[in-house]
């Protein structure tokens, strides 16, 4: 897979698969496939939470319904909007074309993501960037794509 990353210039990737301690529970998650891109791409770290105003660590979010929300029903929709609209304008002033995102994250999610009841029940979808980031058509992936 990371056949399809040698033409798209920089990537985008989650900033906590790269050590940035940004995720919902204050942890990172750190993935040394996506360390590994490094070698031979620039990877551009970026976290829509935090861009979009949340602090780390903070309550856990899922979508439902088409809103981003925490379990006790606090719409963080506004904020996961922000974060989209700047992970986009740093992509695209950086030129990127693919992303390499965290999976099943509200915001990250690509092809699976929780369904909105905190049960830990999963669905397809896209988190709001990995669909938005789709949308303007650049290569989104997950760790796991990368073998």
């Amino acid at each position: 897979m990371t056949r399809d990353l040698n033409d798209c210039g920089p990537i985008l990737v989650s900033a906590c698969l790269l050590g940035i301690y940004c995720r919902y529970d204050g942890r990172c998650e750190t993935d040394e496939r996506v360390m590994g891109l490094a070698d031979e791409h620039v990877l551009i770290p970026v976290c829509p939470e935090q861009l979009g105003g949340l602090p780390t660590p903070r309550q856990a979010v899922e979508l439902l319904d088409g809103r981003a929300v925490t379990k006790d029903g606090n719409d963080l929709t506004e904020a996961f909007a922000r974060g989209v609209e700047q992970a986009l304008r740093v992509a695209r002033l950086n030129k990127a074309r693919a992303a390499v995102l965290q999976p099943r994250s509200p915001s990250c999610g690509r092809g699976v993501i929780y369904d909105g009841t905190f049960s830990g029940t999963r669905v397809p979808g896209n988190g709001v960037l990995a669909q938005a980031l789709a949308d303007e058509g650049m290569l989104v992936l997950v760790p796991d794509d990368l073998g």
